[in-house]
């Protein structure tokens, strides 16, 4: 959808046309905030699997502090760097010395002043996935749901964007996957492994999922062979940073961040989640400085995040986009997590088909928030490739204004909709032409060809009225003067796709 706003207020008519840019520019600047809104992610469970690592803490050293000086504190209590994260302001992985504990050590880098924070080295893991018999069978629905097919009339391929998939790894060799893996020019490899310190980032088993999230975004197209991926040609790049159960640590998920950035990524997709973390944050923040987009899953809780937020998909950046799962009934899914203001947007995520790693040609059915976000990191990379000369912003607020509205989601995420990869690719856009002596507001509208759009409005951004129904041309365009525009002291415009 796209917005413009209209002032009608007596001190407004003395300037229509400057003033009517000017409030464009600031709806502009509302819509683009759906795209710095929220995102959320889960905490990892209870139980056997410990809160923290007992061996390492994570510090941020002050932006002052000099490498002597903290140098110096680390050997002073046998504290060894195993690590150092100069695109993150130097953060560090230090070792927790024989007779100490995390607290301890914490404490003392805390009173020390030479450190931002230390914190715990948090385990967290991936979403989990329900195995609920109700999730029966099915065939590629969710690309259907989200009309790929008819946008792959105008775009297929991403294949010179790096998406970087942080997980268990992935099963490289798959018949569906092994055309669309990035490989190092330096090594060879097809990624890192934070866990074996390797470049092998291969997916051993257990859960098998980052296979499962790699074939959702990136199984080759057109092949003759299994299934086809939102992008049916990108480059995966595999970052393990989770074992086979699924578990990992933000070191290691720093590890990968920081490959995934020095290695020429374009998006990162991470189907996990964390307790909040102050490591964790600045991490992504670094990739928001360096353009890259991530998309989290929301999480499989059925918590409202607004309330309960998860990490890192709760962080309130403008490059981070959070997904919630919606079923083959166009309803939100019973377990997937929500939120009006954490949450930006839904995708297809019960009972998805994808590649498997238990052999190189073996597909398999599951459902969660996992696989919901993969198929906005495929979208996003197809939007990458068709618009390169955009920002991540511009990318981010394309897809977020292109959604299917659905009942379900009202409330439930800032969009209120679903992905639609067809309308992401050929955006609706509505400009408003001020019209001379506060005459009545005048909008244009450019879209996909023969796409049925409503022009509505609102007072208060939050109560929408539908004012005028019409399809596009060949062209993909129409006009609308709104002869009821010089009864109201405000007014803001938006256009959404007729369901």
């Amino acid at each position: 959808m796209d917005f413009r706003f209209r002032d009608n207020s007596r001190s407004a008519r003395r300037g229509v046309r400057l003033l009517v840019l000017a409030r464009v520019g600031c709806c502009f600047f509302l819509a683009q905030g759906f795209a710095a809104a929220h995102a959320s992610i889960f905490p990892g469970p209870t139980g056997s699997i410990p809160a923290y690592v007992e061996d390492q803490i994570l510090i941020q050293p002050r932006p002052q502090t000099s490498s002597g000086a903290l140098a110096r504190f680390h050997s002073a209590r046998q504290a060894r760097v195993l690590r150092t994260f100069e695109g993150i302001g130097r953060l560090q992985i230090v070792s927790v010395p024989a007779g100490e504990t995390v607290s301890g050590l914490i404490a003392k880098y805390q009173q020390s002043g030479l450190v931002e924070f230390a914190e715990p080295d948090y385990i967290g893991r991936v979403t989990a996935i329900p195995n609920d018999p109700y999730y029966t069978s099915g065939t590629l629905w969710g690309l259907n749901k989200i009309e790929a097919p008819q946008a792959w009339d105008t775009l297929t391929t991403a294949s010179n964007i790096v998406v970087a998939v942080l997980d268990t790894g992935v099963r490289y060799t798959h018949e569906d996957l092994k055309s669309n893996m990035w490989v190092n020019a330096t090594d060879g490899g097809h990624g890192w492994n934070a866990l074996t310190g390797t470049n092998d980032p291969g997916d051993e088993g257990g859960t098998g999922h980052g296979t499962m999230v790699a074939g959702v975004l990136g199984a080759v197209g057109n092949n003759g062979k299994g299934v086809v991926g939102v992008a049916w040609r990108v480059q995966i790049m595999a970052c393990k940073c989770f074992n086979s159960s699924g578990v990992g640590t933000i070191s290691a998920c720093l590890t990968c961040f920081d490959y995934a950035r020095t290695n020429g990524a374009r998006i990162i997709n991470a189907s996990w989640g964390f307790t909040n973390s102050l490591a964790l944050s600045n991490a992504v923040y670094s990739l928001r400085d360096a353009g890259i987009i991530v998309v989290a899953a929301c999480g499989n809780g059925a918590t409202n995040t607004d309330v309960s937020p998860t990490y890192p998909a709760s962080y309130p950046l403008d490059n981070v986009v959070s997904v919630a799962a919606t079923a083959s009934d166009d309803t939100l899914a019973s377990f997937s997590n929500y939120g009006a203001t954490s949450v930006h947007l839904a995708a297809p995520g019960v009972n998805i088909l994808s590649t498997f790693v238990a052999t190189d040609s073996f597909y398999y059915r599951d459902s969660g928030t996992s696989l919901a976000a993969p198929y906005v990191s495929g979208a996003l990379a197809l939007m990458l490739a068709e618009y390169p000369g955009e920002t991540y912003q511009q990318i981010i607020n394309r897809v977020l204004s292109a959604t299917d509205p659905l009942p379900s989601l009202a409330g439930k995420c800032v969009t209120g909709g679903r992905l639609n990869l067809r309308k992401a690719l050929t955006p609706i856009r509505l400009t408003g032409v001020p019209a001379a002596n506060s005459g009545p507001f005048q909008l244009h509208l450019s879209a996909a060809t023969n796409l049925t759009c409503v022009i509505q409005a609102s007072a208060n951004l939050v109560s929408w009225s539908p004012l005028f129904t019409n399809t596009t041309s060949a062209s993909g365009t129409f006009d609308f003067t709104d002869n009821q525009s010089t009864n109201w002291p405000k007014r803001f415009y938006r256009a959404v796709a007729s369901p």
